[in-house]
């Protein structure tokens, strides 16, 4: 039986989920800039019309905007996406100059851009630092336990005891990570390393497949080997060890989204898994729904993702500013207006299409078009 959050639980925490992590994102932006004494003209959450705001005494406008779907923060001298100086920065008075975002060097502009994603992933670290010093940390060696009968791992011969070194010549320092590597690879081939009564063996093997359905009917296509856990136990921990841990989970969730990234880029993982804004509601409902602390790990979650998302190499995003300041770094001169102006838009029209994708998604996820081609039909 289904057990789906109401509407207004759903779009509740969808604002408690993305409000304070936009916010969060940009703030980084924001103290960066103000460490560098870069004047910031307004901050932003949310896009277009103003709905509410106030300006501080520095002159920065604090606004909300009518479309929850990000934010932003605009720096003096920042007058375009592409941040390119513009005659009227051209004719500011020197004294004013130097406090907007293009008169600073390229190396501090990059920690601006920099800031947002970082900080993203800083207060994810903190958020999974502190279920691990609350709750402990669960291990258990990269050990079989057992091996289910009918399994991948049954007809590829690994037995009880093998320790798995490696898998696709990544190594195994923990259970968690076997069931990592093969939860995002169904169907995959691939070699197992395994150590077996104290000899070294390689092991060929193709990853089974399970299609799984949580309690609000989501489906999901997930990897399995069919190997039990060996014994687990959840120690304590100090709290600098519990931020090692929450900074190594971090890393370890960033390596499984290049991963899924890779693996839609090279048709291994249908596209139709992409979300958006929808989906991610949905989700934040159906997380709140099971708890505080099921949503606050959401909300780690996308954190992550927003920083990941944000520092890829694309127009627009942060990863792509930073991608024409490191070519600046090296050409000792900025790309040219002309080239970057066109990035940008490019960019622009890219985003913006795989936003209708992804909405095109979330909605047959909704199952509206199976509704209209059911009354079509």
């Amino acid at each position: 039986m289904m057990d789906n959050p109401g509407l207004f639980l759903t779009i509740l925490a969808f604002i408690a989920a993305i409000g304070p992590l936009v916010f969060v994102h940009e703030m980084g932006h924001y103290l960066a800039g103000r460490w560098f004494g870069i004047k910031a003209e307004a901050f932003s959450i949310g896009f277009g019309n103003e709905v509410a705001g106030w300006t501080d005494r520095r002159g920065t406008r604090w606004k909300l905007g009518w479309l929850p779907l990000g934010g932003y923060v605009r720096f003096a001298g920042d007058m375009n996406p592409a941040s390119v100086p513009t005659p009227e920065w051209l004719a500011l008075p020197a004294a004013e100059r130097a406090a907007t975002f293009q008169a600073k060097p390229v190396w501090q502009r990059a920690i601006v851009v920099a800031a947002g994603p970082v900080v993203n992933f800083v207060l994810a670290a903190l958020i999974l630092a502190g279920f691990a010093w609350t709750y402990g940390v669960r291990t258990a060696p990269p050990v079989v336990g057992q091996v289910v009968t009918g399994s991948a791992a049954a007809a590829s011969g690994l037995r009880s005891g093998d320790r798995v070194l490696a898998i696709g010549g990544r190594a195994m320092e923990d259970f968690a990570d076997i069931a990592q590597y093969a939860m995002l690879r169904p169907g995959e081939r691939t070699e197992v390393a395994i150590e077996r009564a104290g000899r070294p063996a390689t092991i060929g093997l193709t990853i089974g497949t399970a299609v799984e359905r949580d309690r609000f009917g989501n489906e999901y296509r997930l990897g399995r080997l069919g190997i039990g856990s060996p014994p687990t136990e959840y120690r304590p921990v100090s709290l600098p060890a519990a931020l090692v841990q929450g900074t190594t989970q971090v890393g370890a969730i960033v390596r499984g989204s290049i991963d899924a990234l890779g693996q839609i880029v090279t048709g291994r993982r249908s596209v139709d898994e992409l979300g958006g804004p929808l989906r991610i509601a949905k989700v934040s409902g159906e997380q709140m729904s099971l708890g505080w602390p099921a949503f606050i790990g959401l909300i780690a979650l996308v954190s992550i993702n927003l920083g990941f998302i944000n520092l890829l190499p694309v127009p627009m995003l942060d990863g792509g500013h930073l991608f024409f300041y490191a070519i600046e770094a090296v050409r000792r001169r900025p790309v040219t207006p002309a080239v970057q102006e066109w990035a940008f838009r490019g960019g622009l029209a890219a985003l913006l299409a795989l936003m209708l994708f992804v909405t095109f998604n979330d909605l047959g996820q909704f199952g509206l078009w199976r509704g209209l081609a059911g009354l079509i039909g």
